[in-house]
């Protein structure tokens, strides 16, 4: 059985995300959601909150699992039983950082490979950080979140004027 670990912030968890994920449970047996929770970040939503906002959104599929988790996704994925970490791609600027990130885990665990997985060409636009910012000012991320993550995110984030009307 082939495991793998897809780690992130996922703060919060989009459609893109969500691409690469669907992809990763067609290619392996157990796909591990890793909610990464760095104390040196500063997030949204607790780490807690954003695993259930994970859960939320993903569809009932037996193969998926998400948990917390801090330090090393490398460590994550050991401690996971897992053979791969699964990363997503939006574009080429994304494949440095990826590409250090993945040189650096194969020296520290030479049995953990990086997989590395682009996202659809609708999502490829998509950043959590981009859809904070456009809920923050009030412009509309319907289809790009899960409905749990649309309403959590107006909840913390909407204009005052839109959260009394």
């Amino acid at each position: 059985m082939t495991t793998a670990v897809y780690p992130g912030s996922f703060d919060p968890i989009h459609s893109g995300h969500l691409d690469v994920i669907g992809r990763a449970c067609q290619i392996f047996d157990r796909v591990v959601v890793g909610v990464l929770d760095n104390e040196l970040k500063r997030y949204l939503f607790s780490a807690e909150e954003r695993a259930d906002l994970v859960r939320q959104s993903l569809p009932a599929d037996t193969k998926i699992e998400v948990r917390h988790f801090s330090g090393l996704a490398v460590a994550f994925a050991v401690a996971e039983g897992a053979q791969v970490i699964v990363r997503g791609l939006r574009a080429v600027s994304d494949l440095d950082s990826e590409f250090q990130m993945a040189l650096m885990n194969r020296r520290l665990e030479p049995k953990v490979d990086t997989v590395f997985l682009t996202t659809g060409l609708s999502n490829v636009y998509l950043s959590s950080s981009l859809l904070r910012d456009v809920c923050a000012h009030g412009g509309s991320i319907e289809g790009l979140v899960s409905p749990a993550v649309e309403r959590a995110l107006q909840q913390k984030l909407a204009p005052a004027a839109v959260r009394a009307g």
